[in-house]
């Protein structure tokens, strides 16, 4: 039932009402099941993936070998082994670096920040010298970055400092995707999955309909439980 609480208030939405119309929305089975799919071979769940075939006969889009290569290139920058990811992509298409500057600049940053987190400190000055400072020389925009990192060779506990944020475990994650997402792109398939994006999205659009009316919402992402906000 939808109706108004007084003047001047918003109409509140009943859970009947509001479940009345989600069921009458159609939701094709066949695009949920391709929106699984994308959503574990974007995220590298390889023997889920197989499963998945055989229970819904859903065509995954992409060899799914292709997968496991991927995923020990995440894998590798994850454990902070960037040169051996560097390899493996390589081997896999070396057009994926040669043609994203950004990306290589990034990954070779990376492997700056495992040699200053190994302690090697003159290692990590040979290394940015050879290879990061040319990069900054043919282009700029690269400085800032490269600055930052060669700052964490002035602090003791360099993740204590001001720039300790380059030597979280998260900067590690940060490179491993934008590594993942680049092999994705050269092999034409989605960058990123389409299920976190659409979550997004619905809790974007439910914040706008909270300026327009009470109604249930969904509370538990998991469950898909419904609750009536309180005034």
């Amino acid at each position: 039932m939808v109706g108004r609480d007084g003047e001047g208030s918003l109409p509140t939405i009943g859970a009947e009402a509001w479940e009345s119309k989600l069921a009458a929305t159609p939701i094709p089975k066949e695009a949920m099941n391709k929106l699984i799919m994308n959503f574990l071979v974007t995220e590298g769940y390889i023997e889920a993936a197989r499963a998945f075939i055989k229970e819904s006969g859903t065509e995954p889009g992409l060899d799914l070998d292709t997968i496991t290569d991927r995923m020990e290139v995440r894998k590798a920058v994850q454990a902070g082994n960037v040169y051996s990811a560097i390899e493996k992509v390589n081997d896999m298409n070396p057009e994926i670096l040669e043609s994203q500057e950004d990306l290589f600049f990034h990954l070779q940053q990376q492997r700056l920040i495992e040699l200053i987190r190994s302690g090697n400190v003159e290692s990590a000055l040979d290394f940015a010298e050879e290879y990061l400072a040319p990069q900054g020389e043919e282009n700029p925009k690269f400085l800032e970055d490269l600055e930052r990192t060669v700052a964490l060779l002035a602090f003791e506990d360099a993740k204590s400092s001001p720039v300790g944020g380059l030597m979280d475990i998260a900067q590690r994650q940060k490179t491993a995707s934008e590594l993942n997402a680049a092999i994705l792109g050269s092999q034409c398939a989605e960058k990123d999955a389409r299920l976190p994006m659409l979550i997004k999205m619905l809790l974007w659009s439910q914040t706008q309909l909270d300026d327009k009316a009470n109604y249930p919402h969904i509370s538990d992402l998991v469950t898909g439980q419904l609750d009536v906000k309180a005034e």
